[in-house]
């Protein structure tokens, strides 16, 4: 392939996936989220065990209710990041083909590779024969329509089955051919049966007690990983109703592509699209080690981009409400206008809050002057609650309080308020009405 500003870009991004000697401490300077620390299998097993009273108290608590999991919990973080540097190099071969074909730049959904042009290029590589390629696309059912996707694409080697695969792409550095996932050793393929195997136990727990089971969002070099985890338990168990939900980071640029590539996979498998977007709790570590390794910062570059992009998600995923009813998000958001938007939109395309397919999430102890309005006027709405040991979730608390300082002006608005109202009570007769 002849080098690009497209492709060149890109394999610089495929940076972002790649370990190095720090990778490993994903907890400093970490100023809104909980992290976990691995130390082995057994480890791993015992935050699942630790997953699953969660979910039973969840169940015990509240009807409709939700639980919170972390991948980092579950696997190691190290496969994490080789499993995502893999996914990565797969989609940044696509997007090689993609400016071969004058596609460069091109949103997700509208990128479509020509087959014969691509069995030609992969021909040329020495990757595979035309007879070899027509038999991957034939055996894979795709390609009928004359293009490839990248859901197509992706879908090569999908499923957990064919993780294996020893599919071949080139090496831009030194022009040879390498297997994809040569890195891979039996250990991390044991590794990735444990992480579905913990999964698997904990959607069917989730399932079984009548529980949402909500995948959160991490480090941007772990999560091609997570969301293609969290998509092989979606497609199991969201078959008839959205049990496993995923979680999108609005302040990464990918965000767009990444929400409308996973509805539009729902829409071809038929399972029902559940996602919580939030605007992301990782940005001082993504950018710190964007400049140490000499990759594009993924972070939006302002606030306001960001919220652009939290409403132009959240848009999509209301639109895909309306129009094919198997989708539901949860808006985990302290931002008032991002709620006024919500309910706005909700209003205009006629989705009712009885529907249930839309809910609201805030943090127990913050923003109650949105929360206590939604619940009254029958939206459903959620307290995210952290637990854990006191000096473990102290610090959590306390960054999440010194990264929301505008919520002490709130609240004084918020206590000012119900003052006025318990005066007008107390001046017409009516204090306990």
């Amino acid at each position: 392939l002849s080098p690009s500003s497209s492709t060149a870009g890109a394999e610089k991004r495929e940076k972002q996936s790649r370990a190095h000697q720090g990778f490993g401490d994903h907890h400093g300077r970490v100023t809104g989220a909980h992290t976990y620390f691995y130390a082995d299998e057994a480890k791993c097993d015992q935050h699942m065990e630790t997953f699953i009273r969660c979910i039973d108290a969840s169940s015990g608590s509240s009807e409709d209710g939700f639980s919170a999991i972390k991948l980092t919990a579950l696997a190691r973080p190290q496969f994490l990041v080789r499993f995502s540097e893999v996914l990565v190099k797969w989609r940044r071969f696509f997007n090689q083909m993609a400016a071969e074909q004058g596609q460069a730049g091109w949103a997700v959904l509208d990128t479509k590779l020509e087959v014969e042009k691509l069995q030609e290029a992969l021909d040329n590589l020495g990757i595979a024969s035309k007879a070899e390629s027509q038999q991957w696309f034939s055996g894979e059912n795709l390609g009928t329509s004359g293009t490839v996707d990248l859901l197509d694409w992706n879908s090569l080697f999908d499923s957990r089955t064919k993780l294996s695969r020893p599919l071949l792409i080139p090496n831009r550095k030194t022009g040879q051919l390498e297997h994809l996932l040569s890195r891979f050793s039996e250990e991390e393929e044991l590794q990735m049966k444990r992480v579905l195997q913990r999964m698997d136990v904990l959607a069917k727990r989730a399932m079984e007690k009548g529980v949402r089971l909500m995948v959160d969002a991490e480090q941007s070099y772990f999560q091609p990983a997570i969301s293609r985890l969290t998509l092989e338990t979606q497609r199991c168990f969201n078959r008839s109703q959205p049990i496993i939900y995923n979680t999108y980071q609005c302040y990464l640029k990918e965000a767009y592509n990444n929400v409308t590539g996973d509805v539009e996979l729902s829409r071809r498998e038929g399972w029902y699209f559940g996602t919580k977007l939030v605007r992301g709790a990782y940005m001082e570590q993504e950018r710190e080690r964007a400049a140490q390794m000499g990759y594009e910062d993924p972070i939006n570059p302002t606030y306001e981009k960001t919220n652009e992009m939290y409403h132009r998600c959240l848009d999509y995923v209301l639109e895909e409400i309306k129009h094919s009813r198997k989708a539901s998000v949860m808006v985990a958001s302290h931002n008032e206008d991002t709620v006024k938007f919500t309910l706005r939109r909700m209003m205009e395309l006629g989705i009712h809050p009885s529907d249930k397919k839309v809910c609201f999430g805030q943090l127990l102890g913050m923003c109650d002057q949105i929360t206590f309005p939604l619940g009254q006027a029958g939206f459903p709405v959620y307290k995210y609650v952290p637990y854990g040991p006191v000096n473990e979730v102290l610090p959590y608390l306390s960054r999440r309080a010194q990264e929301n300082r505008g919520f002490m002006q709130r609240a004084n608005r918020e206590r000012d308020l119900l003052w006025k109202e318990v005066k007008r009570r107390l001046l017409t007769g009516n204090l306990f009405s």
